[in-house]
């Protein structure tokens, strides 16, 4: 999972609180990119930030798992933890399914 732009900041509260996400967590590899990319792999659907990407082992950005807004698809509020959390289950699940 990569958080691109400074999401730490924005998330750590939520993530701390949020158990679900604490234990789900350790199956992932979370890497913050404080600044935007210009790596077109991570552009997606533009260049904006913060937004959160999910990559699978193969290194191929999973566009399919996206958040709620319709102008930025990578983009999750704090209010969004929930819909975070059911995508990184997702992921998980995609990844035992696909490998």
């Amino acid at each position: 999972m990569i958080c691109l732009g400074k999401v730490a900041e924005r998330w750590q509260k939520a993530f701390a609180e949020h158990k679900g996400i604490q234990k789900l967590a350790e199956e992932f590899v979370l890497l913050n990119l404080v600044y935007d990319t210009t790596d077109k792999n991570l552009v997606l659907d533009g260049q904006y930030v913060p937004k959160v990407v999910f990559v699978d082992p193969t290194l191929v950005v999973r566009a399919d798992i996206a958040g709620k807004y319709s102008n930025h698809r990578y983009t999750y509020e704090p209010g969004d933890i929930e819909l975070l959390f059911e995508n990184m289950k997702k992921a998980m699940k995609l990844l035992k399914s696909e490998l």
